[in-house]
């Protein structure tokens, strides 16, 4: 079928999809030149990457291909008609792009989570193993000095409420703090 020149664009236009709807190659190379370089500036500028633009316009024009025995001449244009197609698969990479970004960001973060459990899950029998050395090290004190160090770090308490809560004087209290502490790190080997 011979395409006269006299012929308005788009009733062309028409009759080439009509022919790709046959598998006519050379109406899809025909339609290709006439529409490739006018999406693929659209696709462009939507994505604002050079390779994903080709990915875009190569979907339209693949789906063109696949699917012009669907188009309708009464409801738009072909150039209208590729231009949806186009502007769609652009958008699908946009959609895709958001979500391998939103996928990245909640892996980054879960990774971040994972490592820090994994830190304190790999620390755990080390850290439990430390607490009981501690503790052991703790009762081996004289009991005035376990009373004075137990009251202070593990009831909160100040040197002051300490003194008046066993009706010692604030100095003897001090000491006995200081001597247990000392008394500990030797037993724990930090040394002096």
């Amino acid at each position: 079928m011979a395409i006269s020149e006299q012929e308005p664009d788009r009733e062309l236009e028409v009759k080439l999809i009509a022919r790709i709807a046959k598998g006519d190659d050379a109406a899809f190379v025909e339609l290709y030149k006439r529409f490739a370089g006018a999406l693929y500036a659209m696709a462009q500028r939507m994505l604002t990457d050079t390779k994903e633009a080709e990915d875009a316009l190569q979907e339209g024009f693949t789906y063109i291909w696949q699917k012009a025995g669907t188009y309708d001449p009464t409801r738009s244009s072909p150039f209208a008609w590729a231009v949806m197609i186009t502007r769609n698969k652009a958008i699908d990479r946009l959609r895709a792009r958001e979500r391998i970004e939103k996928l990245r960001e909640k892996f980054t973060e879960q990774g971040a989570d994972r490592s820090q459990q994994d830190l304190v899950s790999a620390n755990e029998p080390a850290l439990r193993e430390r607490a009981s050395i501690v503790r052991s090290a703790v009762l081996q004190l004289p009991e005035d000095q376990r009373e004075a160090l137990e009251l202070s770090f593990f009831g909160g308490l100040t040197h002051g409420e300490i003194s008046e809560r066993l009706g010692v004087p604030l100095g003897t209290i001090k000491a006995r703090i200081r001597r247990g502490l000392l008394r500990l790190r030797g037993s724990l080997g930090e040394g002096p």
